[in-house]
């Protein structure tokens, strides 16, 4: 799932969060679509409840948690039970539509195209709340090579680093 914007170059760095005014909706639809084809590919099913738990996450770029979600699925009506949303959760992690931000026990919405057990960069902004991902393979291999060296074999190979995004930090300056 990519966001046009989201790996253009800009200063000789990859742009990981998308700009205040980016075509949010377009990132939305795009990611949507490559959900269904993902699924429809494997034989899966995208139920509604799936789909409804992923569009609540890919209305933000910032992580969320679980019984936020729930609010946000029925504002003014019954939620849905704890367990269905996390078996959506569950469902949408294992296929690489969504991750876990360990640090804020919050769920963000894949909007980048990897490998299901990449190694994944999570770059949280500490002002805004926006998670971006970054990617780098030397790091995976460095990762990679310490854990064979360690006799480990990595579950899931995630990093969580805090910080100010670029948008912020012009923002301030």
């Amino acid at each position: 799932m990519t966001d046009p914007g989201a790996r253009t170059e800009h200063e000789g760095a990859a742009v990981v969060f998308p700009a205040p005014g980016h075509d949010h909706g377009r990132c939305t639809q795009d990611a949507m679509a490559v959900a269904e084809a993902r699924c429809q590919e494997r034989g899966q099913r995208l139920t509604p409840i799936r789909r409804q738990v992923l569009e609540v996450l890919l209305d933000s770029h910032k992580p969320i948690g679980a019984y936020e979600i729930m609010e946000r699925l029925s504002p003014s009506g019954p939620r849905p039970a704890p367990i269905t949303v996390y078996r959506a959760l569950d469902f949408l992690r294992e296929n690489g539509f969504v991750h876990r931000i360990e640090s804020r026990n919050a769920f963000v919405a894949c909007v980048h195209q990897h490998v299901v057990g990449d190694l994944v960069v999570f770059l949280i902004c500490e002002r805004c709340g926006s998670v971006g991902e970054a990617s780098s393979a030397e790091l995976a291999g460095t990762i990679r090579s310490a854990a064979h060296a360690a006799g480990f074999v990595p579950k899931s190979p995630v990093i969580e680093i805090g910080g100010i995004c670029r948008h912020c930090e012009t923002a301030g300056s």
